[in-house]
C-alpha cells in the first residue's frame, strides 16, 4: 500500500419517518421490512492519520476516551466500534498487515440519541478505511459491511436502516427483503414539498440518552415467539411506511401527521419500554403548543423526539419544548451520504 495523506470521512445521522423496527431480524427475513427515513445535517466524523511509531491510537473526543496500542499486538479496546472496523478492514483489505494510524472521531449527537449515531460512525470509519486501502466498495457494500461489523462481529443489537441511510443520504424508502437483500429507493421529492417538509420539522432532545438494546431484544423476542400483538404492530409499521411515502410525494403534511401519530401508537405496542412518562409528557406539551404529530426517534426510551408542525407555528413549538426542559431546534435535511476526502 502506498503512503497516504490524512484522510477524513463523515456520514450523516437520520430521522425515521415511518417503518422503524421492521428492519430487525427475524421480522424482515420472514415478512420483509420497509422504512422511510431522511438524513439531517448532523454527522459522525472520522480522521485517519498515518503514524510512524508503529502504534494504533483510537480517540473519541466527544466522550473523552483515548487508547494506544502497539500495531503488531492484539487490540482489546474500549472503543469497540473503532476497533471492530479497524480489525475487519485490515483483515479483508490489507492482508492482515497492521496499519499504524490514529483514528480520531466525533459525533454531532450524544450516544443513545436515537439518530443512528453509532451506525453513522461505523459507516464513516468503513468509508475512510475504504479510501485509504483502495477497497472496491460501493455504497451498498459500505452499508452492508458496516451492518456486519456492528451486528455480527461485535454482536450489537439493532437493525439495518441506519447503515444504509448514512451511506446513501437523502430521503429514502428502503426495503429489507429475504436473503439479506436491501433496496434503497431515493425519493424524488419536489422542491416545494421538500422545503415544506423541512420547515415543518422540529427535533427535541429529551435530556436522557437511552440504551436501545433492551428494547430491541424485547421486540425481537416477540417476533420470534410469533406474539400476535408484536407482529400486528410490526405489520402496521410497515404499512405506515408505504402510506407515508405516498403522502410525502403528494406533499400532504396533514396526512403525514395522521400516519405519524398512528405509527407512534403502533411502535409503543412493540415493547413496553419504547415510551415512558418523560416522553409522553413532551409529546403532550408539543401537541398543546401546535404540533400535528410526533414520535420518538430510534428504538425509544429516550434520546430525540421529532414533531411535525405547520411552519407558522414552529417557533411557538420550539419555545414550549425548551421551556419544558427539552432541547428543541429546527431540522436541516441533507441529500448527501457518507463522504471522504484527503487533506
Amino acid at each position: 500500500m502506498k503512503p497516504f495523506a490524512k484522510t477524513r470521512a463523515r456520514a450523516p445521522l437520520r430521522l425515521g419517518l415511518a417503518g422503524g423496527g421492521t428492519d430487525l431480524s427475524p421480522y424482515c427475513d420472514t415478512f420483509g421490512g420497509a422504512i422511510l427515513n431522511m438524513t439531517i445535517d448532523r454527522y459522525a466524523f472520522a480522521s485517519i492519520i498515518p503514524r510512524t511509531d508503529g502504534k494504533v491510537v483510537f480517540e473519541a473526543d466527544d466522550i473523552g476516551v483515548s487508547e494506544s496500542f502497539e500495531a503488531d499486538e492484539p487490540l482489546h479496546a474500549e472503543l469497540i466500534l473503532h476497533c471492530g472496523v479497524y480489525r475487519r478492514m485490515i483483515a479483508e483489505f490489507n492482508g492482515g498487515k497492521p496499519l499504524p494510524v490514529t483514528v480520531k472521531t466525533t459525533v454531532d449527537a450524544p450516544a443513545g440519541s436515537g439518530l443512528g449515531s453509532s451506525s453513522s460512525l461505523v459507516v464513516a470509519l468503513v468509508d475512510g478505511f475504504r479510501d485509504i486501502l483502495g477497497a472496491p466498495l460501493g455504497k451498498y457494500d459500505v452499508a452492508h459491511l458496516a451492518f456486519e461489523i456492528e451486528r455480527q462481529d461485535l454482536g450489537l443489537s439493532g437493525g439495518r436502516q441506519d447503515q444504509y441511510a448514512a451511506a446513501f443520504g437523502g430521503v429514502n424508502f428502503i426495503e429489507f427483503l429475504q436473503a439479506d437483500r436491501v433496496i434503497v429507493n431515493p425519493l424524488r421529492v419536489s422542491t416545494p414539498v421538500y422545503n415544506e417538509l423541512e420547515s415543518s420539522l422540529v427535533m427535541c432532545f429529551s435530556g436522557r440518552s437511552r440504551q436501545s438494546a433492551a428494547i430491541i431484544d424485547q421486540q425481537t423476542a416477540g417476533i420470534r415467539a410469533l406474539d400476535e400483538a408484536t407482529l400486528a404492530a410490526m405489520h402496521t409499521l410497515k404499512s405506515d411506511a408505504m402510506a407515508m411515502k405516498q403522502a410525502l410525494l403528494l406533499g400532504d403534511i396533514d396526512l403525514m401527521a395522521e400516519i405519524l401519530n398512528a405509527s407512534w401508537r403502533a411502535k409503543k405496542a412493540t415493547a413496553k419500554a419504547v415510551s415512558n412518562s418523560m416522553l409522553d409528557n413532551l409529546f403532550d406539551i408539543a401537541m398543546a403548543a401546535g404540533a400535528l404529530a410526533g414520535k420518538v426517534s430510534g428504538a425509544g426510551g429516550g434520546g430525540f423526539m421529532f414533531f411535525l408542525v405547520h411552519p407558522e407555528n414552529r417557533y411557538r413549538l420550539i419555545e414550549a419544548l425548551n421551556a419544558a426542559g427539552g432541547v428543541a431546534s429546527p431540522v436541516k435535511l441533507t441529500g448527501s451520504g457518507s463522504e471522504t476526502w484527503r487533506f
